[in-house]
């Protein structure tokens, strides 16, 4: 069983940048799909950013040229830089990876973008 810690959330002014991480406790060397989710209250949980083998990156319109999805394999984590924040990307922000066919989760971590 895969766990999957994500860090770097927190409050920050709009305008500002955050950089969430998510650890593996194991090796992601074959791990070809992960991503980060954000669920803001009330909505459903959506589809922010993620990352294939390769490098190949899919990003939501609302966060393209503003946040960039990696990925560490020597180190097991993934990271989410957030740029030029926006009240509207408040939300709680999970890591997503899919391993052996199922969708493995993260606990979430908290952004909280003021206006």
């Amino acid at each position: 069983q895969v766990q999957l810690v994500e860090s770097g959330g927190g409050l920050v002014q709009a305008g500002g940048s955050l950089r969430l991480s998510c650890a593996f406790s194991r090796s992601i060397f074959s791990i070809n799909v992960m991503g980060w989710y954000r669920q803001a209250p009330g909505k459903e949980r959506e589809l922010v950013a993620r990352i294939r083998s390769g490098g190949i990156t899919d990003y939501a319109d609302s966060v393209k040229g503003r946040f960039t999805i990696s990925r560490d394999n020597a180190k097991a984590t993934m990271y989410l830089q957030m740029n030029s924040l926006k009240p509207e990307d408040t939300g709680l922000y999970y890591c997503n990876a899919l391993i052996n066919l199922l969708p493995s989760w993260g606990q979430g971590t908290q952004v909280t973008v003021s206006s």
